[in-house]
């Protein structure tokens, strides 16, 4: 138990209900998906939620159940009430940080940017700190001060309903919306938009692995884990279809993004870039790159194709490999069959394919 982070949780609490109400289609809120979360974390200590409850009475039963301490704030209306509520949770927080010392984690359940400071002050004090909000009602401002962010919305457990808002809006949408295919610039609804983008993910961790080797030192799963959340707060695993972090790393040790070895504890793997060995190697990235970007973009152009191997591989150099350019490697590879090499009046530059086997 010793080595378990201590993890105090504060609810913004009336943010948090009426964000769910209008922006997850009349969801009521639930804390237990925020527990279940924490419990991967370490050993939640302290849980207290803020609100006048004479508004929010139903919820009370809920909220006793999962052990929250409920921290009344009776006002008489408006933003003095909310305000209220705000700056109590906050002289809370800083208070249990001083007096509680083993708390090492701090989970700040809002999306108001008014908790901002908060949140500075209470990385000041070296204790880490964890924001949740609904993605719809939190500020751009909150995620990017935190250690981590996790939206509600994406908890285990959360399903949202279409929102109110929406489902008004959609018999008039459907009545004024003309035959056919919906015009291509539209943007489809939010949760039917598509993963982010794997190969930006696999630049990104490349890089990180790149740079946590030049400071020296062994580079683990939970190292560079917590490296990614520093850059994006809001980074999850999930968000690229893979339920847990080592299967994303053995999904890009597939690819040759990284390769895994045996790390100084069970299930935390050490993490290194592949070497190019040689030529051969070298061929196949190039080969493996071309296809990728002509699948996405129909066609893989010359310029800029250097920086879309550093992408995957940030020490790649032709020099190492005894070329003078990355044309001469690149015609090096064409005459072994590894890609095709022609040059393009249009495009005003080298057009590379991969044969057809």
């Amino acid at each position: 138990m010793d080595d378990e982070d201590r993890i105090a949780l504060f609810l913004d609490y009336e943010n948090l209900a009426i964000g769910a109400r209008e922006d997850l289609g009349g969801l009521a809120f639930d804390v237990r998906p925020i527990a279940d979360a924490l419990a991967e974390r370490g050993r939640v200590v302290a849980r207290r939620a803020y609100a006048d409850w004479s508004y929010f009475d139903e919820d009370r039963r809920m909220l006793t159940r999962s052990h929250v301490e409920l921290i009344e704030m009776p006002q008489r209306m408006g933003a003095s009430r909310k305000n209220a509520a705000d700056i109590k949770m906050a002289v809370d927080a800083v208070e249990l940080a001083f007096v509680r010392d083993y708390v090492s984690t701090f989970v700040i359940c809002t999306g108001d940017s008014d908790f901002t400071p908060l949140v500075y002050k209470l990385r000041e004090l070296n204790k880490r700190v964890i924001g949740v909000g609904i993605r719809a009602s939190t500020s751009a401002l909150l995620p990017p001060a935190c250690d981590e962010f996790l939206y509600y919305d994406d908890l285990e457990g959360i399903e949202p309903a279409p929102s109110r808002h929406s489902r008004q809006r959609e018999p008039e949408r459907l009545a004024a919306e003309p035959a056919g295919p919906a015009p291509a610039h539209e943007q489809p609804p939010a949760d039917e938009r598509p993963p982010r983008d794997l190969d930006d993910l696999a630049g990104v961790v490349a890089q990180s692995v790149a740079g946590l080797q030049r400071t020296g030192g062994q580079v683990t799963a939970s190292t560079l884990k917590r490296t990614l959340l520093r850059k994006d707060p809001t980074f999850n695993e999930a968000d690229h279809g893979f339920r847990a972090f080592g299967e994303l790393l053995r999904h890009l040790a597939e690819r040759h993004v990284v390769e895994l070895a045996d790390g100084p504890t069970k299930g935390d793997p050490e993490v290194l870039l592949p070497a190019l060995d040689g030529e051969q190697e070298a061929f196949d990235l190039l080969r493996s790159v071309v296809q990728d970007l002509t699948a996405k973009q129909g066609r893989a152009a010359l310029s800029g194709l250097k920086d879309q191997l550093r992408r995957i591989r940030p020490g790649f150099g032709e020099q190492a490999l005894g070329f003078r350019s990355f044309l001469q490697f690149v015609r090096a590879a064409a005459t072994t069959g590894a890609i095709e090499l022609r040059w393009d009046d249009d495009a005003d530059d080298y057009l590379l394919t991969v044969p057809a086997p």
